[in-house]
């Protein structure tokens, strides 16, 4: 499914579409051998069995005819389920040019960071970087699999910071030759899970905040160390965290998304417009990349979550960037049956990014 809106420039040279995806509950839609769950059971959506959520997402895939995506809550990858299997199963359901899966490390959530990617475009290999830390951890920027010490309440005792969902580091060569590094990262969530009071939620956003934050340092710190070595780097994924998203933010001076893009300091900054259009904006006109509901108020609310930020050497390339949300981008609109497909599919939205190496 292509539109002339939706189609790349062929007269650019290589050109290369990387997308970031949250696919809610990817996992839902496989049995423990990978195979799809392609029929009318429930899947972990609201309103829709796994049959249809398969299907739309097998439109929404195919409508991003990207040449990699970057996969957030993919299937699970475990002693009996592979992340990698279910994914190339899906590629090859659905007819996708990206049909080689890759993952870094596990996690204990059932949902996996995963590369899906066109093996004609370009090869990947988990390319985690930082030292192993200690037991007690180490500062800075270790091993995305150990553990960070860091000091989270300014009360001069460090703290142990572990990801629940290590980032996912890709050393990238294009067809062409290019060379990129690709962090895929699902940063903590900061809902207030299990609390049954006010006291408890205001505790447990702090808490969660806290770690969220964390987390964008330690990130910040690697891709710092990145940059320093001259390499051209993307981060994308979903931060579950947004300028301004929530009032706790105040409590830190700023969010998780400032401290990566490396905004109010003296770092080399990355950049991603849209969230520098929210960064900026006083008024509530600011994009969004995911939709839920919310049962209290009886209504949807919408967040800008998902980002792919790039080194200055990327952003001087002038790459387009693109959400593909089913209401606002009247390219989506014109595309039969996407924008349903994009509401079936998942609570978040794709984003992309063309790049014209």
């Amino acid at each position: 499914m292509k539109t002339d809106q939706l189609s790349r420039d062929p007269s650019k040279p290589e050109q290369l579409r990387l997308g970031c995806y949250n696919v809610e509950w990817f996992n839902a839609l496989f049995d423990d051998r990978g195979r799809l769950l392609d029929d009318d059971g429930p899947s972990a959506r609201y309103q829709v069995n796994r049959g249809k959520q398969l299907a739309a997402l097998g439109v929404v895939f195919n409508a991003l005819d990207a040449d990699a995506v970057m996969i957030i809550e993919a299937p699970d990858t475990n002693a009996h389920r592979s992340t990698v299997t279910a994914l190339e199963a899906f590629a090859a359901k659905y007819g996708l040019r990206t049909r080689r899966a890759m993952i870094g490390y596990t996690s204990d959530t059932e949902q996996e960071i995963a590369f899906l990617y066109d093996p004609d475009k370009l090869s990947a290999q988990h390319d985690p970087l930082g030292d192993p830390a200690p037991s007690h951890g180490a500062p800075g920027a270790p091993r995305f699999d150990s553990q960070l010490r860091l000091d989270l309440n300014g009360d001069g005792i460090d703290d142990l910071v572990r990801f629940s969902k290590p980032p996912l580091e890709l050393a990238v060569t294009t067809a062409g030759g290019h060379k990129l590094r690709l962090i895929g990262v699902h940063a903590k969530s900061k809902a207030p899970h299990g609390a049954t009071n006010d006291a408890a939620y205001k505790r447990i956003s702090i808490e969660n905040r806290r770690k969220q934050l964390a987390e964008c340092l330690w990130l910040r710190a690697r891709v710092d160390r990145q940059l320093a070595a001259g390499d051209s780097v993307i981060v994308l994924g979903d931060f579950n965290d947004g300028p301004g998203l929530d009032e706790f933010e105040k409590l830190f001076g700023r969010s998780g998304i400032e401290i990566v893009l490396g905004q109010g300091s003296d770092r080399v900054p990355l950049h991603d417009p849209n969230a520098e259009m929210a960064l900026n904006e006083t008024n509530a006109l600011a994009p969004s990349t995911a939709r839920f509901w919310l049962q209290p108020q009886q209504r949807f609310f919408e967040a800008l979550l998902d980002f792919i930020m790039v080194s200055p050497d990327l952003a001087a390339m002038k790459p387009s960037w693109r959400i593909w949300h089913p209401f606002n981008d009247p390219g989506v609109l014109a595309a039969p049956g996407l924008s349903d497909a994009l509401l079936s599919a998942s609570d978040h939205f794709p984003v992309t990014l063309d790049l014209a190496l």
